[in-house]
């Protein structure tokens, strides 16, 4: 191992060590930090007998780290190496270096926060960011600060990353009393790679086609084996199909992802048998972590498949991105580790300086669910009480909390949230909480063998047809009551296994277990995925509303249409699309709505108005999550609820559902000029529109027990109701204050009109001869605005100035009427009256 870059800086990492608790250690991938540093401290005199834990992102990258290092010493694995992840491990009494995945440390951290004889923790790879690393990290930080002093020596904690900001990370470690961790970077070894990139990437471009082309050129034109990177799975199997009868005999294509079976992974990353050159068709797995020998060429799709959360709809979903720049130089690099290289990318130069600086950190994009259940196992109902790179988003993380109280795994205890005893058990189990919480649960109902490869298949690719979503033809391939055909046998195998491991897992954990009992998958579905159980729209359709709102549909020609219920698995779609596709589901019978599935019903009474019917209704409706399960007309219901009812349609439709007479309308228009004035003063209601709406049950819900139809409504009598908030004095100073009609000089009893502002006096102009002050109401503060007619009732003038008229334009008018009007009503000239005139 003296030949590897890391080499060089082994003295100074021991130094650092040797004086401070925490390192960060940048180097890139192939400068050999993974297998040497930690074979380098394991003699240092600080770490005594303790150990060293190094943490892993993936689980290949775990087992073929510790391998290696157990290979140096010339030991089997589970000696001073070894290695423990999920349903996996190689220890015992002598390992001295645990390799493990991230998920492990939480749970070791939930057994014991001081982490007691562990010398040294090691973050392999942190530059990736999975939420299970920052998790980890965080907790450790909590748990060395409240229990540090349980312990003998401190733990100390080395980061080691490849492409990350090592000063941010190191920034981490600050306190007031101390500076930042040290930062130790390694120039690593590699050789020069040449770059050749394509024309400008497209989103619509055919992916697959475009590298095997690439793939096939690169053959022709270079020597060595080939890593190729793809986005996921699909695009690996569509390039091994279609290189199979394109290369020679001398050509290997193996794919490499999470989940292949130990021996695939082994072919991809082992060298090439003599005469032989390989083709690996891998994920971002093969970014870092892993070695592959015999890589000389790298053809980059320039795409990462990513999990991604979307609160709004409370599901995450595979989305296709573009690398970053970190990435893409750490897959170029693959190819100048043992010599002179080149890299094809699928896209432009002009596009790669466009390109992100880092990889969005998974926590800033993924289900918090598991995060959040962690957090609160420990006490920690505030994750900001945490130290974090990145703190969880409040949107997805409460999200999270929702969905865990739904799952029954937090309860509200003294106005906090708090971990239930089935939460407590939920966490104890390796798997995501809607997996854990469905196991458990058909643990107690005696279908743990059914509850168990389930969760098996959902933890796998699924291997059925792409237009039959049925959940229950792949469990008869998996139980054997259908023959699995050639090419599933091999995950099929896989999914038996894993769900022999989950049988042993809730063997293990112990907790109540019912009797044996035949179950519908649908309901164990169900436990998963409350959110998820779906109603179909029309009878035989393909479109279906899930319980959380979301909709989804059916392939045309799925079998699954006709099933009016179903509880869907797995959805596909894109973000901010209103639909999804339905790849995953089983059928559920509704009538375990009121037996195994009744928790997740809920009852309410509504009443309402019908607007189809024009007519108040009451029914009781059984709603799972936003689906209507049955329905029921309620024969009677409270006053109170009809009450409560009905004053919700007013506010809804408005005061338009009320007959408005003019004698009322003026009555308001006096009641909100009094108001307006306040005259006299004190408490005048505001009956306007908008305040009559916000306070319509004070002055409305004693009238409505009689209320059934929008007659019932025109029939109210809104003047004596509107009337009732006024008291006594109030309305014998509305009558005198702010009369409806006023008393002019002939003698006439004229109408106010008091719907506008000022009001207005429409009358006859010689009916006012002797007036010589504007009239006014409330006490004088508000003068009428004069409309003085003709004998013809058509408009001469208008004044809120009685007296500067008969100054001033009367004459003008006077003068127009006599050519008008010779011969004045009641037989009475104009100028006979003018002497009546100021």
């Amino acid at each position: 191992m003296a030949d590897l870059p890391i080499e060089a800086l082994v003295p100074d990492i021991r130094r650092v060590l040797a004086r401070a608790d925490e390192l960060v250690l940048e180097a890139p991938p192939g400068a050999g930090k993974t297998t040497r540093v930690p074979l380098a401290l394991l003699t240092e005199p600080w770490l005594a007998d303790q150990r060293i834990l190094l943490l892993e992102p993936r689980r290949i990258a775990a087992r073929s780290a510790a391998e290696r290092m157990a290979d140096v010493l010339g030991e089997r694995v589970g000696q001073t190496v070894g290695y423990r992840m999920r349903m996996d491990s190689a220890i015992s009494e002598q390992t001295r270096i645990e390799v493990v995945t991230e998920g492990v440390l939480t749970r070791m951290l939930q057994d014991d926060p001081s982490l007691a004889g562990i010398g040294l923790l090691i973050f392999d790879e942190f530059h990736e960011r999975s939420l299970d690393a920052d998790l980890g990290l965080a907790l450790t930080l909590e748990g060395r600060s409240l229990f540090g002093d349980l312990r003998d020596s401190p733990l100390k904690i080395l980061l080691m990353s490849a492409t990350l900001d090592g000063d941010r990370i190191a920034d981490l470690f600050n306190t007031e009393a101390e500076s930042a961790a040290t930062v130790l970077r390694s120039e690593g070894r590699q050789y020069p790679v040449s770059l050749r990139y394509a024309e400008p990437y497209r989103f619509d471009q055919n992916t697959v086609d475009r590298v095997c082309r690439i793939v096939l050129d690169a053959l022709r034109d270079e020597q060595g084996s080939i890593l190729v990177f793809l986005p996921g799975q699909g695009e690996i199997r569509r390039c091994v199909t279609n290189l199979a009868n394109s290369v020679g005999d001398d050509v290997i294509v193996a794919p490499l992802y999470g989940d292949l079976s130990l021996a695939d992974q082994r072919l991809a990353i082992a060298p090439s048998p003599a005469g032989h050159r390989k083709v690996v068709l891998a994920t971002s797995i093969a970014e870092s972590s892993l070695t592959i020998d015999g890589i000389r060429v790298v053809v980059d799709s320039g795409l990462a498949r990513v999990p991604a959360f979307d609160p709004r709809t409370g599901m995450t979903r595979l989305n296709t991105k573009r690398l970053s720049k970190a990435s893409s130089q750490q897959r170029a690099g693959r190819a100048g580790r043992l010599s002179e290289g080149v890299c094809y990318r699928l896209w432009s130069e002009s596009q790669q300086h466009e390109l992100a600086a880092y990889n969005e950190p998974e926590i800033l994009q993924a289900d918090l669910s598991a995060l959040a259940l962690q957090l609160l196992r420990w006490g920690i109902a505030d994750p900001t009480q945490l130290t974090w790179l990145d703190l969880p988003p409040a949107a997805a993380y409460q999200q999270a909390l929702d969905l865990l109280v739904d799952l029954g795994a937090l309860a509200q205890r003294d106005d906090r949230l708090q971990i239930t005893p089935h939460g407590e058990a939920m966490a104890g189990l390796p798997v995501h909480p809607r997996l854990a919480h469905m196991l458990l649960k058909g643990r107690e109902l005696g279908s743990a063998p059914l509850a168990c490869a389930i969760a098996a298949l959902l933890g796998e690719r699924d291997f059925g047809p792409r237009d039959n979503a049925d959940m229950q033809s792949r469990l008869a391939v998996l139980q054997g009551e259908q023959r699995a055909e050639r090419q599933q046998q091999g995950i099929v195998a896989r999914l038996k296994k894993q769900q022999q491991q989950y049988a042993r897992i809730l063997e293990r954990s112990g907790g109540a277990k019912g009797a044996p009992v035949d179950i519908d998958p649908a309901v164990l579905l169900a436990y998963a995925y409350p959110d998820r159980i779906a109603k179909q729209r029309r009878e035989r359709g393909r479109d279906y509303v899930l319980s959380n709102g979301r909709a989804a549909s059916l392939s045309e020609a799925d079998a699954l249409n006709a099933a009016p219920w179903l509880v869907v698995a797995s959805l596909g779609g894109t973000a901010g699309g209103r639909s999804d596709y339905i790849q995953l589901a089983a059928a559920l019978n509704p009538a375990h709505f009121s037996g195994l599935l009744a928790s997740r019903v809920h009852a309410i009474e509504r009443a309402d108005w019908n607007d189809a019917k024009g007519r108040f209704i009451a029914e009781r409706s059984h709603l799972v999550g936003s689906l209507v399960w049955q329905r029921e007309i309620l024969s009677t219901i409270s006053l109170e609820q009809k009450t409560e009812a009905l004053l919700a349609f007013v506010q809804r439709r408005g005061l338009v559902v009320f007959e408005w007479p003019d004698h009322v309308q003026q009555w308001r228009a006096r009641v909100m000029l009094a108001a307006q004035l306040n005259c006299p003063p004190g408490g005048w209601p505001d009956l306007s529109d908008d305040a009559l709406l916000s306070t319509v049950a004070a002055w409305l819900a004693p009238y409505l027990s009689g209320v059934n139809s929008l007659n019932d409504f025109k029939r109210l009598d809104m003047g004596e109701i509107l009337a009732a908030t006024l008291d006594w004095p109030q309305r014998q100073a509305l009558d005198s204050l702010f009369p409806e009609r006023f008393t002019v000089p002939s003698g006439s009893n004229i109408r106010i009109d008091y719907s506008q502002s000022p009001p207005v006096l429409a009358v006859k102009l010689q009916e006012m001869f002797g007036c010589t002050v504007n009239p006014a109401v409330g006490n004088g503060r508000q003068s009428l605005l004069l409309h003085l007619l003709s004998p013809a009732r058509r408009p001469l003038q208008v004044t809120q100035d009685l007296a500067g008229f008969w100054q001033g334009s009367y004459h003008d008018v006077k003068k127009e009427m006599k050519g008008r009007y010779p011969k004045p009503p009641h037989n009475l000239a104009v100028d006979s009256l003018s002497h009546n005139m100021p």
